[in-house]
């Protein structure tokens, strides 16, 4: 239940005391407003509410990836339905221009937009290949067949696989299609839920709720944000009561309106007046990626060899902002490394959240192959979101032979290494590889390579490495739910 929706502990004062204190024959006096202490602690219950994080299931590390574990969690079942499957899904495409502006907000508000505080102004934000309403002559204006290159939701969570229609929607009428910002085609999804599959009310109405805060201006995002008949609003509404057909008829409006804000610029021009995305929106567009290639085989993850650096863990999307951007401070000119890269999250990360080149190594196979995936997805998403991320680059192999890998850390600016698992002799090669590293190049690793016993190691990574030790909170990272210590190193 959403802290907004929950009954206040506190009782309100009683009538009789307002009374005495608001006399009648002094209208002017402000009413007495509630208890001091009733109302501080309701914002902290509700703070509290709100910076609580996922719940995510601990597992020791090496092992498997309880992050998917947790994306998992995240998914809750907006209705029950029947699980039989119908002869045929019918997709909502309609994409005629939109209809009449949104209801003015009477009450002079809107619903906290967010904002984007990080400005990087060598950053191009908007993707070369974004839809602005070219027609393709060979459609006889129409549009053309999607070619969108993305694994559509509805392949993975559909009637077919053991999901059930929600809202009450009939199951031949669960198909709908959601158009995203930057792109002509639209994804398809089937208004369904199953346990571990993806929620496809709750995809939907995050994505309408990005677009509206951070593709458009006040101006034009009135008609989604309006807090009592825009678009999101209409979305909340229908999933609370179960109105499938609500909830179709707002995704035909939120359709309509964004291929009309496509057409004539609107977009396009507003994603040139921002240099980057905020984090949530980053992290979100990960996820999809991420649910639609790793977690449907994440179970290849947990194929490794104990007491080896072969292991799997994941830092999740909150630390890797914090090590980016507040730790780093990382610009899009700059060159990322990471050393052990896994399926690659943390590579498209620092691709899509600091526009950077961004550089990955991995010699576990099946890790390489989800990797490969996911890179494939997270191009294609992006040109769908609009967005134009940093070279991103996944190589197979040892990373301390890795050729194009040795030759990029020479220009490299950030490094992570997450040698949680690592053998002290693999720590010591990285010590090795180091020294080519240019000056003020930053290391950041879950253990420091500077230890207090002395050795010929030791030796050469005090004398190149500066270190400042960090601690990261709980849920930072997918084998424990506690917190840690970390280290960022600077090359001297």
């Amino acid at each position: 239940m959403g802290a907004l929706n929950q009954k206040s502990k506190f009782k309100p004062p009683p009538p009789q005391i307002r009374v005495q204190r608001v006399p009648i024959e002094k209208p002017k006096q402000p009413k007495p407003k509630p208890s001091p202490t009733a109302s501080s602690s309701s914002n902290q219950n509700l703070l509290q509410h709100r910076a609580k994080p996922q719940s995510k299931s601990a597992s020791p590390y090496p092992g498997s990836s309880s992050a998917d574990e947790s994306r998992r969690a995240k998914r809750k079942a907006p209705g029950g339905g029947s699980s039989r499957s119908p002869s045929v899904v019918k997709f909502d495409s309609d994409d005629s221009d939109g209809g009449a502006d949104g209801d003015s907000d009477v009450f002079g508000a809107r619903r906290k937009r967010r904002r984007v505080a990080r400005v990087d102004p060598d950053r191009k934000l908007r993707h070369p290949k974004i839809w602005t309403g070219a027609v393709d002559e060979k459609a006889n204006g129409k549009e053309r067949p999607r070619e969108l290159g993305i694994i559509h939701a509805a392949e993975l969570a559909n009637l077919k696989s053991k999901c059930q229609a929600v809202m009450g929607i009939p199951e031949e009428a669960v198909g709908i299609e959601l158009r995203y910002p930057g792109g002509r085609g639209r994804e398809k999804y089937e208004l369904v839920y199953g346990k571990d599959k993806i929620d496809a009310v709750k995809d939907i109405t995050t994505v309408v709720k990005f677009v509206a805060e951070n593709y458009l201006s006040d101006e034009d995002a009135q008609p989604f944000l309006e807090p009592t008949a825009g678009i999101c609003r209409q979305l909340e509404r229908s999933t609370n009561v179960k109105d499938g057909e609500g909830f179709k008829s707002a995704v035909k409006d939120y359709n309509k309106r964004v291929f009309a804000l496509q057409k004539d610029g609107t977009i396009a021009e507003h994603l040139d007046t921002i240099s980057s995305l905020p984090s949530d929106l980053v992290a979100f567009i990960l996820d999809q990626v991420y649910d639609r290639t790793v977690a449907p085989k994440v179970e290849l993850l947990k194929k490794y060899e104990n007491g080896s650096d072969n292991v799997y863990g994941e830092l999740l999307h909150p630390f890797i902002t914090d090590i980016l951007v507040r730790e780093t401070k990382m610009t899009s000119q700059q060159v990322f490394v990471d050393l052990g890269s896994g399926v690659g999250n943390v590579v498209l990360q620092a691709a899509l959240e600091i526009g950077c080149e961004s550089w990955g190594c991995e010699m576990m196979e099946n890790a390489c192959d989800l990797a490969d995936a996911q890179l494939k997805e997270f191009q294609a998403r992006c040109q769908l979101w609009g967005v134009a991320p940093g070279k991103a680059q996944l190589e197979r192999g040892d990373f301390r032979t890795n050729e194009r890998i040795l030759e990029v850390l020479r220009r490299a600016d950030v490094v992570l290494v997450n040698n949680q698992a690592f053998t002290s002799q693999l720590n010591d090669s990285l010590v090795s590889m180091f020294l080519d590293l240019k000056s003020g190049c930053k290391i950041v690793s879950l253990k420091s390579f500077v230890h207090e016993h002395k050795s010929a190691s030791n030796d050469v990574a005090m004398s190149i490495l500066d270190v400042q030790d960090l601690t990261y909170p709980s849920d930072y990272v997918s084998w424990t739910h506690q917190g840690g210590t970390y280290c960022i190193s600077t090359r001297k």
